[in-house]
């Protein structure tokens, strides 16, 4: 008797933790929708899209927005 329980009553819980955790894994992937795909011939470097694009897409932006002001309080 693992864990002090009978054996029936472990399988059954070891048997429901198993259902909830492959049910918490589907529910998941069915809300992030993660690309499983795996391409071919890996990209270049720089052409992998991440996320940290959009950081990098503000930063160029704010740099053009001081850039700007900047100029502006040149003239």
């Amino acid at each position: 008797m693992p864990a002090g329980v009978s054996w029936p009553r472990y399988l059954r819980m070891f048997g429901s933790s198993i259902l909830a955790m492959f049910a918490g894994a589907q529910a998941v992937h069915q809300y992030y929708l993660p690309d499983l795909s795996i391409p071919d011939v890996p990209p270049k470097p720089g052409e992998l899209r991440t996320e940290l694009l959009g950081y990098r897409a503000r930063e160029e932006a704010a740099a053009a927005l001081q850039q700007l002001k900047s100029e502006q309080k040149l003239d």
